[in-house]
């Protein structure tokens, strides 16, 4: 689905869309389990910056569901997560705001992104905001033991039969100073 301006300039639109696992990329490290749901209402806002220039935002507000597979960061075993995010979103043209001087930004204008050409695409909003609702690393669970780092043996399974390699003494003076530093 595609919002143009020009339709937005007649009326707002609203939208209710199912993305099937695999129509939006959420590139390698998240696997879509079931479809995200979307829905919500995209409208036109005007703004005005100084006397005779008018600029056409793009509000999109909605929320959005889906289920998500990621590795676990310490075993690499797969995890089931659920995404629930609700967003309320202003994109306004790119380079409508090149040539203001360099100035603080505010905590309304750090929430504006931009769209270039006609409009902006609902599958480009949804993939933003999957992918910001997700979680960057995950655990399987608290006590999760991770891989062996010298064989790679997933800990939780089995017990490897590495031997455990006695303390490097090149790195006994640094040691030595964190146990200083925590005193």
């Amino acid at each position: 689905m595609f919002f143009e301006i020009k339709d937005l300039e007649l009326h707002p639109i609203d939208f209710a869309e199912k993305f099937d696992p695999g129509v939006i990329d959420l590139g390698s490290e998240y696997r879509q389990r079931t479809p995200i749901e979307s829905s919500g209402r995209a409208d036109l806002v005007e703004e005005h910056h100084g006397k005779n220039k008018i600029i056409q935002d793009i509000r999109v507000k909605g929320n959005l569901a889906t289920s998500l597979e990621i590795s676990c960061a310490r075993c690499l075993e797969p995890i089931v997560q659920d995404v629930k995010r609700e967003f309320d979103l202003l994109y306004r043209p790119l380079g409508a705001d090149a040539g203001r001087d360099e100035m603080s930004v505010t905590d309304a204008e750090a929430e504006v992104s931009y769209y270039q050409g006609d409009g902006i695409a609902l599958e480009d909003v949804v993939r933003e905001q999957v992918l910001l609702a997700a979680p960057v690393k995950a655990i399987c669970r608290d006590d999760c033991k991770g891989l062996c780092p010298h064989c790679g043996k997933n800990l939780n399974q089995e017990q490897c039969s590495c031997e455990v390699r006695p303390e490097e003494p090149r790195w006994a003076a640094l040691k030595e100073i964190r146990g200083k530093m925590a005193q």
